[in-house]
């Protein structure tokens, strides 16, 4: 077997007190300091073809910045902008009211594929359109291929589609809603005789829930002008404007029976029903930082408790709140299946367009307020202030309590401010408290109101027995 060597090294001082060790250390330090400075004395290449490599690397960095300024586009900068995809925030909580079930219109849902059985009848609508037309189907074309600009500049989402995809797009479903609108509200007769289909009224119900989603529009403006080229005023006949058309189809939202006014510019079908909702004289916005609290802290039974009598209002507008007194006014709510649709698309529409004339989520707020429970909607349903056409009351609670869910607020009506104010302090009276106090814990069902009567009656009848009996004593001491 080897023997294992084992090599023994001596370090021995140097002169000046380091060892050998401590000197190679230090050399080692010497030389990586001296490659150091080697390497950063090295000269740049300053060769023409290593400048021209630089350069290259340069332009093609800009090329690409260009090219993606170029493919932003303004679209989204444009004040004509006003059809908006619903904010993911709002979609997430209720997708369902805000998507097509039967007819696409616009980019947004045309590539649907449940929904591509209807685009052969809308095909069809668009040849009887043409059929009916005054003027010729190259006039169609041009008039919407000159509004193609503005019609792309009006959706807040990038459109993948040409030109030519985009013009063919709209020249076909404006002709579509020109035709309906005209059949359903002037050839209905015929409309039911020709048309087996959409003669059927639970289908125009749901098409015309469609034609009011906010991500299922056409800009107002380019339907309007096709209709006025397809038939012009002068050979018109008996037709209305394409606007007094629009409001007779979509008369069941229009309780204040507004008349057309080619003064205010409709942006489309969800602007429209949110028109027929709003005052005509409309109360100012503050922002919320201008105001307190600005919640309405009781429900409607709590309001009743307090001695607050909830009334229904004649007023046709569903926005007009009053409080006066003791009395808190408030339009008759007709709760049908259509009522959440129309209400969290005019929300959705507000919150992207009318942030800060959002009169329409200041309502739901309101209603949001006033019911709490199933308890609330009976309250309200007793006085006739809402109309439940869905039967269960926890249905139009889940409806008021969900309408804002995820709703960013920046304003809030100056009206409603002050009626909330006025509200919270009739309830904070302490008479106020007392006689709710009384209401909720001795009257609150008629056994309950009935027991407590009999009780204080009897409270009152043993005070009486006792006084006479004091008295009777203190008699016969005297006698």
């Amino acid at each position: 077997m080897a023997e294992a060597i084992h090599t023994e090294i001596n370090w021995e001082p140097t002169p000046d007190g380091m060892n050998e060790q401590d000197l190679a250390s230090e050399t080692a330090q010497q030389m990586v300091e001296l490659k150091r400075l080697h390497l950063s004395s090295r000269p740049i290449d300053l060769s023409s073809s290593y400048l021209q490599e630089q350069q290259d690397v340069k332009d093609e960095v800009t090329k690409d910045m260009e090219e993606m300024i170029q493919d932003c586009g303004d679209g989204l900068l444009l004040p004509d902008c006003c059809i908006y995809k619903v904010p993911l925030t709002l979609r997430h909580h209720k997708a369902e009211f805000y998507t097509p079930k039967f007819v696409s219109i616009g980019p947004f849902h045309y590539d649907n594929e449940s929904l591509q059985d209807m685009q052969k009848h809308k095909k069809i609508f668009f040849k009887r359109f043409t059929q009916r037309a005054e003027s010729s189907l190259d006039d169609l074309v041009h008039c919407v291929k000159h509004l193609e600009p503005k019609v792309r500049a009006s959706y807040s989402e990038t459109i993948h589609l040409s030109e030519q995809e985009l013009v063919k797009l709209t020249l076909i479903d404006a002709g579509f809603i020109i035709q309906l609108f005209i059949m359903l509200k002037h050839d209905h007769h015929q409309f039911c005789n020709d048309d087996a289909k959409f003669s059927q009224p639970w289908l125009q119900v749901y098409i015309q829930k469609d034609l009011i989603l906010l991500e299922n529009q056409l800009p107002f403006f380019v339907i309007e002008e096709l209709y006025d080229k397809a038939f012009p005023p002068d050979r018109r006949g008996s037709f209305p404007s394409f606007l007094r058309l629009t409001y007779e189809f979509f008369d069941y939202y229009n309780e204040q029976k507004l008349e057309p006014n080619v003064d205010v510019k409709i942006k489309h079908f969800t602007d429209l029903i949110r028109l027929f909702y709003l005052p005509i004289s409309k109360p100012q916005q503050h922002l919320l930082s201008e105001f307190g609290s600005h919640k309405t802290l009781y429900s409607a039974k709590a309001l009743q408790e307090a001695g607050i009598k909830l009334k229904a209002s004649k007023n046709k507008c569903l926005l007009d709140l009053k409080f006066s007194g003791d009395t808190l006014e408030i339009p008759t709510l007709l709760v049908a299946d259509r009522t959440e649709f129309f209400f969290r698309n005019m929300i959705a529409l507000e919150q992207c367009h009318y942030p800060y004339a959002a009169y329409i989520s200041d309502y739901a707020h309101v209603l949001d307020c006033l019911i709490d429970t199933c308890k609330d909607v009976d309250v309200l349903v007793h006085n006739k202030v809402v109309s439940n056409c869905l039967g269960d009351p926890n249905s139009v609670a889940l409806l008021a309590n969900g309408l804002l869910t995820n709703f960013i607020r920046v304003t809030f009506n100056s009206q409603y401010y002050d009626i909330c104010q006025r509200l919270n302090g009739y309830c904070e009276d302490p008479r106020h408290k007392m006689m709710a106090t009384l209401r909720r814990d001795y009257c609150n069902t008629p056994w309950h109101t009935a027991a407590s009567i009999a009780g204080i009656i009897l409270l009152v009848l043993t005070i009486v027995q006792t006084i006479f009996s004091i008295l009777q004593v203190l008699l016969e001491k005297q006698t």
